[in-house]
């Protein structure tokens, strides 16, 4: 166990230093796709990027604590594998992104499929605000992010149009974030995150494409819906 905790706290520590070593990731290069759609409709306001900050001190906080004092915590190891290879991942994915879209979206899907893995194993009433609440944070970027490179080589690749593939790309967020939130009722930051993403994607959109700001919106009011019963208990 002590090992994977280890692991895990090197891989974080690579992925919090990763931003510094390479070039500022400010989104695909529309010169990369066939068709040129320099504003993605399915991409948030860049403000929404601002919440790496706290993802990458939570997970800090997590990975640290994971190893000096829950390191032989079988609810806390449960977590870790999956969770270590989502950050491994993390950290080569910023010098895969500026170059190679289609690699890149590969990579950060099976990053999400690792971080939800890890948050649906994890204990959300053992130590919850250090051990499943940085999960849950990572596993809600994540599973927009996802879906928001994915929308992006969709469109500039010619397969929907840009505001369809936004449509298609909002309509799987939701799909996945409400099965994944109902997994978990008693951790809403998953949801809340969710949400953050969606709300920059109608801030995006606000006055450029009203269709996909309006989805984005009903989007956020759903995540409500599905948060509801975890804030009233």
């Amino acid at each position: 166990m002590k090992t994977r905790a280890l692991i895990l706290l090197i891989v974080t520590l690579a992925f919090g230093a990763a931003p510094f070593l390479t070039p500022p990731f400010r989104g695909y290069d529309p010169a990369l796709f066939p068709v040129n759609i320099p504003r993605p409709s399915i991409q948030p306001a860049g403000y929404a990027f601002a919440i790496w900050s706290v993802i990458y001190i939570w997970l800090f906080a997590h990975a640290i604590t994971s190893l000096w004092k829950r390191a032989e915590n079988p609810a806390w190891d449960r977590t870790r594998l999956p969770l270590a290879l989502a950050i491994a991942l993390g950290s080569a994915w910023l010098w895969i992104a500026p170059q190679a879209p289609i690699a890149a979206t590969v990579t950060i899907l099976v990053m999400a499929a690792a971080a939800i893995t890890a948050f649906l194993r994890a204990d959300t009433e053992t130590d919850r605000w250090l051990l499943s609440a940085p999960i849950a944070i990572l596993a809600g970027w994540l599973s927009a992010a996802a879906a928001v490179s994915t929308g992006v080589v969709i469109a500039g690749y010619g397969l929907l149009s840009d505001t369809a593939s936004a449509f298609a790309m909002i309509a799987a967020i939701l799909t996945l974030a409400t099965w994944v939130q109902r997994q978990k009722p008693r951790m809403p930051v998953y949801g809340i995150t969710v949400i953050w993403a969606l709300a920059g994607v109608t801030v995006a959109n606000a006055g450029l494409n009203p269709v996909i700001a309006i989805l984005a919106g009903l989007g956020i009011g759903l995540m409500a819906l599905v948060l509801r019963p975890t804030f009233r208990g």
